[in-house]
């Protein structure tokens, strides 16, 4: 088991030249929202410029678009067909592949407040782009027992999930210690060639060669929302990253450093707020701040 440290972030990180433009660093597509948990694309976006990504483009219910389009002016909003209960349709899908055929995003989040929408599982099933699957996106899966047949293994992908949606993933219990926890967490990587996040307190991060566990965090995160932000925040620097670099090998150091900084976020927004009074926006007020803290 390694544990990730402050030294092994800074050199991690993505680099920022000063000749650098917008489109240097990756172009982010959040899939996200519903009538009734529309907070959670705004997060995820938000979040994924706050960690550094060039441009962040958001898939939202069509509903939803007006007012998120003007509470949150730098993300370029797209407004997506829905259903009677405000999910996102399976009617959207065209519309979704031929926008990422025109505007090229770098990769995308697919998963959070997003309900049982129908476009979920159509969506991952022709969808080639790297991605971060999180939150629903991972429901849906696990309600699909041949998902991990079908799973494309050569996609360069990250996913979130936290011990309930593990072990729904897996089909299994929640693991109760943490030796079945890094088991979980190698299973998952195993049948996915991902790299696997198991959430919780000291999150761990699994790539096909390493496990890695986090040293940042604390009860400030255990706010709905914060697995929001933190998907942002992964995507925002794989973003970054991987236009540098290449997607496939900057997985495991953009999840890495999503996580610590996450953590070290809440931590931050703890020590103005307590571990009481932090809300995940607070968090994700506090990423500047981490990366702040990392860079001294």
């Amino acid at each position: 088991m390694n544990l990730i440290t402050p030294e092994q972030i800074r050199s991690w990180l993505p680099s920022r030249p000063q000749q650098a433009h917008k489109g240097s660093f990756g172009r982010v597509l959040v899939v996200a929202g519903s009538r009734t948990m529309c907070g959670a694309g705004y997060l995820c976006a938000k979040s994924a410029l706050l960690a550094g990504a060039g441009l962040v483009f958001w898939a939202l219910p069509k509903s939803m678009q007006p007012a998120f389009a003007a509470a949150l002016p730098e993300v370029i909003t797209l407004p997506m067909p829905e259903t009677e209960d405000g999910l996102l349709s399976a009617d959207g899908l065209y519309e979704l592949t031929d926008f990422t055929a025109c505007q090229k995003p770098s990769l995308v989040v697919l998963g959070p407040g997003m309900g049982e929408s129908p476009l979920i599982i159509p969506f991952l099933q022709t969808c080639n782009l790297p991605l971060v699957a999180d939150a629903d996106a991972l429901n849906a899966l696990s309600k699909d027992p041949a998902w991990t047949i079908w799973w494309p293994k050569n996609r360069p992908c990250i996913f979130t999930p936290h011990p309930g949606e593990m072990a729904r993933l897996l089909r299994s219990r929640i693991a109760s210690t943490a030796t079945e926890r890094v088991t979980q967490v190698e299973d998952l990587q195993q049948k996915t060639s991902g790299v696997c996040l198991l959430k919780g307190p000291q999150t761990l991060v699994c790539g096909a060669e390493q496990t890695y566990q986090n040293t940042t965090g604390g009860p400030s995160l255990a706010k709905a929302g914060s697995g929001d932000v933190l998907a942002g925040v992964i995507a925002g620097l794989w973003a970054q990253a991987g236009s540098q670099k290449g997607f496939l090998n900057t997985a495991l150091p953009a999840a890495c450093c999503g996580v610590y900084l996450h953590g070290l976020a809440g931590d931050l927004a703890a020590r103005k707020r307590t571990d009481y009074g932090v809300l995940a926006r607070d968090t994700a007020a506090c990423v500047p701040e981490a990366f702040g803290e990392i860079l001294k």
